[in-house]
């Protein structure tokens, strides 16, 4: 199959918010969109029923990472829990082999609706791992990355 892109590594990402690099995750999940329909059944087809463009819906992204000395999810939480709700902008960044962007999604104004800290286990040798979930108001394919 010559000529054939190989797939990008999906080890190799970087999460932004607010146009930091907020640390090293080792998830994420919730990269979806999901168009909605409106179904109507129209009298005398009994073979299909219509479906009609809704809207789009996508789930929480859900963000997780070895625990570490920041506070900074947990400090975003608790600002939220005591009704200062900062909305954030991100980007998820897929990287090349050589460290280059090349692939992502933006999400706009999100903010944190879960966070949720390690299992705490003495017999193993895991990592600590902090999880939060963010709710947000759209995500969309990043532009202008080399090709």
């Amino acid at each position: 199959m010559s000529g054939a892109a190989d797939p990008y590594r999906n080890y190799r990402f970087n999460v932004e918010i607010d146009s930091l690099i907020v640390g090293g995750f080792s998830e994420v999940e919730g990269l979806e969109r999901e168009l909605q329909t409106v179904e109507y059944e129209e009298g005398g087809r009994n073979d299909f029923t219509h479906a009609f463009p809704d809207r789009m819906s996508t789930p929480t992204i859900t963000l997780r990472r070895g625990l570490a000395d920041s506070d900074v999810f947990w400090n975003w939480i608790q600002d939220v829990k005591y009704g200062t709700v900062e909305r954030r902008n991100g980007r998820i960044v897929v990287l090349d082999l050589s460290g280059r962007e090349v692939w992502g999604w933006e999400f706009r104004e999100a903010y944190p609706v879960r966070w949720s800290g390690p299992d705490l286990q003495a017999d193993q040798g895991a990592v600590a791992v902090e999880t939060v979930e963010l709710t947000h108001r759209g995500l969309s394919k990043m532009e202008g990355l080399p090709r």
